[in-house]
């Protein structure tokens, strides 16, 4: 049985500390935006103010085959995950170059690759000691996983997770590489937000209009093996997820746990996030979403979720691309709220109070004769509006 323990929320004190500072910065409050907000929520899970600037990004992605991917549901054959595998190792994919532009380093780690031992044998053991199986059931006719393989899945997310937090990662990024795993995600995502199979499925690797039709036809009938078992998170892994979904799952609880951040990426690891705050209520208020995929199931993410994300940049990769992506934008608010002088500091005047404006209702100097615009149709503008006021 998977349990785990109460998750504590971030520290409510530090966020209003954080939130005070931020209205001492030399700075109209407000005028940073969002990069305030997430440098209080940065504050808030690291439980000091200021934050300590981020030393120890992390990511992780984890890899798995799916036995649907074998039906036409992706542009990519699925051996392209194992090739994959090799990439990440090599330093060559998209989330290599921007991690490494971001400050953060990347793991790659083989929960269910289809590839036989043999093959495996070269491979790092950080690598392959985790894997539970190769591939994942084709989840239209079949469980993606028994139940001794879901357990030790969900198990191998939380020791990657403790592995990375107790070598010192202070913020963590799931990654994902699988061919066809956007389909078992979609059923994931409309199985617990109860969306239609043509509201969350999108072209993944770029599949036509052929190969659409087949992805819909595999969610729709993954979803109805899975909708009896939908209040059951685990049960719900089993049934139509798969090794590496699981492992994202207990990654993401884990890492809330264990009191440590994390920068959510697309549609995969937003659907294992789902399932994830099912099974370790509150987790989500651990994460922050780093960017909105153009896969329409991760609109659904976010909103069951409740977060907004950071960047909308069309993005679909997956690899945790979006999220790194992202990262640069943590590391300033949190370096803005920590590093960026008070008014006291630097000898600047703050906002004058309305008992220090100049008394408006003083007669002026103009003569009788003197004719004046209205002001009578003039309104503030919204202090977060980029609209010009108009007379």
């Amino acid at each position: 049985m998977v349990e785990f323990p109460a998750i504590v929320p971030p520290d409510e004190q530090a966020g209003r500390l954080a939130e005070a500072r931020q209205a001492q910065l030399t700075k109209p409050a407000g005028s940073l935006g969002r990069l305030e907000q997430v440098g209080i929520w940065l504050a808030a899970c690291q439980g000091a103010c200021p934050p300590r600037p981020l030393a120890r990004p992390r990511v992780v992605v984890f890899a798995g085959d799916h036995g649907v991917a074998r039906h036409g549901v992706s542009a990519y054959p699925p051996e392209v995950t194992a090739q994959m595998v090799a990439n990440f190792l090599a330093g060559g994919a998209a989330v290599n170059v921007l991690a490494s532009v971001a400050g953060a380093t990347v793991r790659v780690v083989d929960l269910a690759v289809d590839t036989p031992d043999t093959a495996s044998a070269g491979l790092p053991a950080q690598v392959t000691r985790h894997k539970v199986r190769r591939s994942s059931g084709r989840i239209d006719l079949e469980d993606a996983l028994t139940q001794d393989e879901v357990d030790a899945a969900i198990a191998a997310g939380r020791a990657i997770a403790d592995e990375e937090v107790d070598s010192g990662a202070d913020l963590l990024i799931a990654g994902d590489m699988g061919i066809g795993n956007t389909t078992p995600a979609s059923v994931l995502v409309a199985a617990v937000t109860g969306a239609e199979p043509v509201a969350v499925v999108g072209r993944g690797t770029g599949v036509d209009d052929a190969g659409w039709m087949r992805k819909t036809v595999a969610v729709r009938d993954a979803l109805r093996r899975a909708r009896p078992v939908v209040r059951e998170p685990v049960a719900l892994l089993r049934t139509v997820g798969g090794a590496d979904l699981a492992a994202i799952a207990g990654f993401l609880a884990q890492a809330a746990a264990r009191r440590t951040p994390v920068l959510l990426d697309g549609l995969v690891v937003g659907a294992a996030a789902l399932v994830a705050d099912e099974l370790a209520p509150g987790a989500r208020a651990w994460w922050l979403a780093g960017h909105r995929s153009v896969e329409p199931a991760h609109k659904l993410v976010l909103e069951r979720l409740g977060l907004v994300p950071l960047l909308d940049l069309d993005m679909r990769l997956g690899e945790g691309s979006g999220a790194v992506a992202a990262l640069p934008l943590v590391l300033m608010a949190g370096r803005l709220l920590s590093e960026m002088a008070t008014f006291a500091d630097a000898g600047v005047s703050g906002a004058q109070s309305e008992a220090d404006q100049p008394n408006s209702a003083e007669p002026d100097s103009a003569g009788p004769d003197t004719v004046h615009a209205s002001t009578s149709g003039l309104q503030p503008p919204d202090s977060n509006s980029t609209e010009p006021v108009s007379g």
